[in-house]
């Protein structure tokens, strides 16, 4: 399907606590307009309509998706539902935006992105910490330290999930933390080196509770080919539950960079002595979606579908580290789900 008015029309499919965020960037966006909602369950369908506006809104996406309204999705639902709307949302000839990780497994996330790559159409996986202030402040600041040998990366905080029938704490469903939000860190990393990472090795602890079925805390490193090293430090488990705290220290042939938590500005030091990095304060949503429309327009997306596939790997690979407790290899993940 063509677009041919000013304004996209964006079909959300999904309406749990983080498609609020998408729906907010829609709004905010003047070449974007909600055009529906779909979610499986019609009470909270109906009430995302409501407090949109009264837009249309359905429980059935092939239905939706037969709208001539409809240019283009953003999916909000659960990981492993990912693929099958996936393919059918390419098969129609939109457009999408879709929650990380691309897919539960590497084979998954290669069906979604074949499927969009046959019917010519914009696939992003969305990555929103890469249209953060402090993660974009770290990629424009790492080519002025030489090429990186060392990178950390810790986001901490506490508890998020409503009670323990939530999807995310079940693995079938979410695909394990590591793959859920530690995804997050381990395409940063990975994006910020600009290398390719070889091996992952993963430890997960259940910090609030033994019976946990996922590890609330991750400390996941990872070897890129360039001989870079990343630590990445994730935790939803941490007390008060309204914790939060990053820390950014990247380590470059040239200089040294650091962003201290909760600091949207940081620190270069190298030979000239040292400099600081200003604080800014742009909403990541509204970036991410702004480069979905521009990347419907024909620029350069701002994740590609193989870097979501690679992220995808990364997940999959810790969580296999932490259940055997050595290195993964990255290649042995993609391999295993066909070249």
């Amino acid at each position: 399907m063509e677009h041919h008015s000013a304004s996209i029309g964006v079909l959300v499919v999904g309406v749990g606590f983080i498609a609020e965020q998408h729906i907010a960037a829609i709004h905010a966006d003047p070449r974007s307009h909600l055009a529906g909602i779909v979610d499986v369950d019609a009470a909270r369908a109906a009430g995302a309509a409501r407090a949109n506006g009264g837009v249309p809104w359905w429980t059935d996406l092939a239905e939706a998706l037969a709208r001539p309204e409809i240019d283009a999705c953003v999916v909000c639902t659960p990981n492993f539902t990912h693929t099958p709307i996936a393919v059918a949302v390419a098969e129609s000839g939109r457009h999408l935006l879709i929650e990380k990780p691309l897919a539960t497994d590497v084979a998954g996330a290669r069906r979604s992105a074949a499927a969009f790559a046959a019917a010519n159409r914009v696939l992003m996986p969305a990555h929103t910490h890469r249209c953060y202030d402090y993660a974009r402040t770290v990629k424009e600041a790492v080519g002025e330290l030489g090429r990186p040998e060392f990178v950390r990366l810790a986001i901490l905080g506490g508890w998020i999930w409503p009670d323990w029938r939530a999807w995310v704490l079940d693995p079938a469903r979410s695909g394990g933390h590591a793959l859920h939000n530690g995804v997050h860190l381990l395409d940063l990393v990975t994006w910020w080196t600009g290398d390719r990472p070889e091996t992952v090795y993963a430890r997960g602890r259940k910090q609030t509770a033994a019976e946990l079925g996922i590890h609330d805390y991750l400390e996941m490193t990872v070897g890129f080919a360039g001989g870079a090293t990343a630590v990445c430090e994730m935790s939803r488990g941490h007390r008060p539950s309204s914790f939060a705290a990053r820390d950014v220290l990247v380590v470059g042939e040239e200089g040294i960079l650091t962003l201290p938590a909760d600091a949207e500005g940081g620190t270069i030091v190298d030979e000239s002595g040292t400099g600081t990095l200003a604080p800014a304060g742009t909403n990541g949503f509204a970036v991410q979606l702004g480069a979905w429309i521009e990347a419907i327009g024909g620029a350069e997306p701002l994740m590609t579908p193989d870097d979501g596939v690679l992220a995808v790997a990364m997940g999959v690979a810790a969580e296999r580290s932490i259940a055997t407790g050595v290195p993964v290899r990255i290649d042995d993940v993609l391999t295993e789900a066909g070249a």
